[in-house]
């Protein structure tokens, strides 16, 4: 089953409206992006909670990564660049961290509030090769945005 994008966004609309909780917010997120697609294997966020370091969030799959500075990894990339990350295979990826040995695709994305702050990034694996493409970060940045930068 492959993600329906428009979907999804009229799902998370209805389920976050009101709600400002920003946890609250990426718990819905996490859930509902992970159940839709059978490609993602690990769905979740990770944190800004200080200066270059990340912590993991709520998520969905098997265990993640508690800690990770933003010098390190897949994750780190996209929140020192503020950049999408996507990565077809994570074992051509410098300093790529291996939080699961199952993981070999990842799609990162930095997640805004509406000030324009970092709040973490979302981060989606798979345990498929090339799993995610351009349309998939575009469609998720879209919807990241609509979620948390309001």
């Amino acid at each position: 089953m492959r993600i329906d994008y428009d979907d999804l966004r009229k799902v998370l609309a209805a389920l976050t409206a009101g709600e400002d909780d920003v946890v609250a917010l990426m718990a819905t997120v996490a859930c509902e992006v992970h159940h839709r697609d059978d490609r993602f294997d690990w769905t979740g966020f990770y944190r800004v909670v200080a200066p270059e370091l990340l912590k993991i969030g709520p998520y969905q799959g098997g265990h993640g990564c508690l800690v990770i500075p933003f010098a390190r990894g897949v994750c780190g990339a996209a929140a020192r660049t503020g950049a999408v990350q996507l990565v077809d295979d994570v074992e051509a990826f410098d300093g790529h961290i291996a939080c699961a040995s199952s993981t070999r695709s990842e799609l990162v994305l930095p997640v805004w509030n509406m000030a324009g702050d970092l709040l973490g990034v979302f981060d989606i694996d798979s345990d498929q090769p090339a799993a995610f493409d351009a349309d998939d970060a575009a469609a998720l940045t879209a919807i990241l945005a609509e979620v948390f930068a309001r």
